[in-house]
């Protein structure tokens, strides 16, 4: 943890500290000890000790007892809304444009033909700005320095767009948190996902596959296939259903949750592991990462995630609060992570393809 010195930097009290914590060693910044029973109740009383002298303590065990790091943090700059606002109307336009490719027209020798990008363009903002606004308004309800959606406009000819992400400033205070914020996004991405599909897939239709292959085949998440089977059976032989650009931006949808819940990394997949497995998640991380290599016999698009995440860094960092356990609602909002991840992940996203 890098920490500056600010102007509200006071001496820690270690007469204080010592009414919730037995000290045994303090070497630095960190306070190594036992903090007395309750200890949930201590943890909150030591947080406002060190608060009042501007610093920001880290709470984990440490065999049979407790370790306090602390730190001051440094001045965060205020947000450039104008950055996001850019950057948003720039990926409204690079969608757009690509929308309109989607929708068989063409923008450069038609600018109003941008018009028919619109429900491809609406789809993807919807579903990637809902993502992202809930992680940051979950973010903000725990007290979590979070910066509004930033959109990464790509003139990509499938997508258009990279995604969007949110900045996390400060510390997530307890492992509770992690999973909520984590879970908070691909949820509510996944939500809005589903009605974007299912009007998308009653737009699409059943079409003879051209002999020379140009179509783009794309693997089917379950949930994809199920609503896709509810509008369409199953095509005869020679046939496939040629999906509206506005079944496209939710199959993209259901792509970018199952790429979010992968476990790893600085994805929000990774969030909720460590938040269950704490100092375990390095090892599950290196398991993933084998697995997701593995997986490049299906797309070789998983052994690039694999090197991403990894050049990321698979260490994460520790909430304020690591010992205060999960609660029930945590559990039950971590399996149904796990859920919507089964729901929306296929092995072979484009089959036959490389990236």
């Amino acid at each position: 943890m890098d920490m500056e010195e600010t102007v509200f930097e006071r001496p820690v009290d270690l007469g204080q500290i010592s009414r919730y914590m037995a000290i045994e060693a303090i070497q630095g910044n960190r306070i190594s000890g036992r903090i007395y029973e309750p200890v949930l109740k201590n943890i909150a009383e030591l947080k406002q000790v060190f608060s009042q002298t501007g610093a920001i303590a880290f709470f984990e065990k440490q065999g049979d007892g407790h370790l306090v790091t602390y730190g001051y943090p440094s001045k965060t700059r205020p947000v450039r809304l104008w950055v996001n606002i850019i950057l948003l109307a720039a990926t409204i336009m690079t969608t757009l444009f690509v929308g309109a490719l989607h929708a068989g027209k063409n923008p450069v020798a038609h600018p109003l033909n941008l018009i028919s990008g619109i429900p491809f363009s609406l789809g993807m903002i919807m579903i990637l700005g809902s993502h992202e606004l809930a992680h940051f308004l979950t973010a903000r309800r725990y007290g979590v320095d979070a910066t509004p959606p930033y959109f990464l406009p790509v003139p990509h000819p499938m997508t258009g767009t990279m995604g969007a992400f949110i900045k996390i400033r400060s510390p997530v205070p307890t492992r509770s948190a992690l999973v909520r914020v984590g879970v908070a996004g691909p949820l509510v991405g996944f939500l809005v996902a589903i009605p974007v599909s299912v009007i998308g897939l009653a737009l699409s239709t059943v079409k003879p596959v051209p002999p020379n292959g140009q179509l783009l085949r794309l693997g089917s998440p379950l949930i994809f296939e199920i609503i896709s089977r509810i509008f369409h059976s199953t095509p005869a032989p020679g046939y496939d259903v040629v999906l509206h650009p506005l079944a496209f931006a939710g199959w993209l949808g259901m792509f970018v949750t199952a790429l979010n819940l992968l476990p790893v990394g600085q994805l929000d997949g990774g969030h909720i592991a460590y938040a269950i497995l704490g100092r375990h998640y390095r090892f599950f991380s290196i398991f993933i990462i084998a697995a997701l290599l593995l997986m490049g016999f299906f797309w070789l698009g998983w052994p690039f995630w694999a090197f991403l995440t990894t050049a990321l860094g698979l260490r994460h960092p520790p909430p304020l609060d690591n010992i205060t356990p999960l609660t029930r609602t945590d559990v039950l909002l971590t399996v149904l992570a796990l859920v919507v991840m089964l729901l929306s992940f296929t092995p072979a996203p484009f089959p036959g393809a490389g990236f």
